[in-house]
């Protein structure tokens, strides 16, 4: 059933249609538009050490002496985790918003927040006097309906947010293990000890997040691999 709702709130838009548009605002807090994600410090880490062993694959390209590379590699380590705690800190400032938002509305229209949970309990089979009370429960209490309505309305899952802390010491952590893996197989293997090892390196990262994300895996590496080679390739182009 559609039910026609004051402009104020919900600008002449049906409860079905506010429901939409609530949706699009609470995958803007969480910073993604669909689908599940890794945990925030695993992606950090994954992504950082990817990055990593990209950069140091084109150094070694343009044949950047072994300290300069290691130097470089520290700069970006801190440069990476610092954003990943940027990052982390917006994303928990956009949901903090958000959250104070809802709570504004239910505390100045709450005749209209309940139209808004009439339609999502009715969507989830509710009907009649059951929904009338399932209904009721909600609204008697403030706290319970600002998290139903987070989590159903606007689709969050709270618990699902890392301290930002957490990710920049992930996205550390990536960086380093990365770097270190392909600074020792440069200095013990040369010169091809960190050719050869990135790839491995790009392979592994991107393995391991398509795995958890219940992705194809023989396509995320497929993928990686080949961007790899081809900035790889443009840039040993340029420079041989």
């Amino acid at each position: 059933m559609t039910h026609q709702l004051p402009p104020e709130h919900f600008q002449g838009k049906t409860v079905s249609e506010h429901l939409i548009e609530a949706r699009k605002k609470g995958a803007f807090a969480r910073g993604e538009m669909h689908g599940s994600e890794l945990p925030g410090h695993l992606s950090a880490g994954a992504e950082s050490a990817k990055e990593m062993a990209v950069i140091l694959l084109l150094l070694t390209i343009i044949h950047t002496p072994l300290l300069l590379m290691t130097l470089l590699a520290l700069g970006w380590t801190i440069w990476k985790s610092g954003r990943a705690a940027i990052y982390g800190f917006a994303k928990l400032e956009r949901l903090h918003l958000v959250i104070e938002e809802e709570r504004w509305e239910i505390q100045h229209h709450r005749e209209q927040e309940k139209e808004e949970l009439k339609e999502l309990y009715s969507a989830k089979g509710f009907e009649g006097k059951l929904l009338d009370e399932a209904v009721c429960v909600l609204m008697a209490d403030d706290n319970r309906l600002l998290q139903v309505m987070l989590e159903e309305e606007l689709g969050l899952k709270l618990e699902a947010y890392e301290h930002p802390l957490k990710q920049a010491l992930g996205a550390a952590v990536g960086s380093v293990l990365s770097a270190g893996i392909l600074l020792l197989c440069s200095f013990f293997f040369p010169p091809f000890g960190l050719l050869s090892a990135a790839p491995l390196v790009v392979l592994t990262g991107a393995s391991l997040s398509a795995h958890f994300e219940k992705r194809s895996v023989l396509r995320a590496a497929v993928w990686n691999l080949a961007l790899l080679f081809f900035s790889a390739s443009i840039l040993y182009f340029f420079v041989r």
